[in-house]
């Protein structure tokens, strides 16, 4: 992990707004981590896509959470990826 860290920022979802806000993250090579806190059943949208929505958390605030929304190959990817996993 180290190995892969080098170089990067670390951003915790509970910190990402306000980094957002105050930071140009364009700029920044920096990563974050989230749990699957919950998942919505696979959506459909008017065309007939379908698609997932996740929402993550840091489990340091659990106030603080980001909805993920996965859209074709990604979703068909990753749409039976447990709650839970990180």
């Amino acid at each position: 992990m180290d190995r892969k860290m080098a170089n990067r920022k670390l951003i915790r979802l509970s910190q990402l707004k306000s980094k957002l806000a105050t930071e140009n993250l364009e700029e920044i090579d920096w990563v974050t981590f989230g749990v699957i806190v919950k998942k919505v059943t696979p959506q459909s949208t008017n065309n007939g896509r379908t698609f997932s929505i996740w929402r993550l958390n840091d489990l340091r605030d659990l106030n603080q959470c980001v909805s993920l929304f996965l859209f074709g190959d990604v979703h068909k990817e990753h749409w039976k990826t447990d709650q839970g996993t990180v």
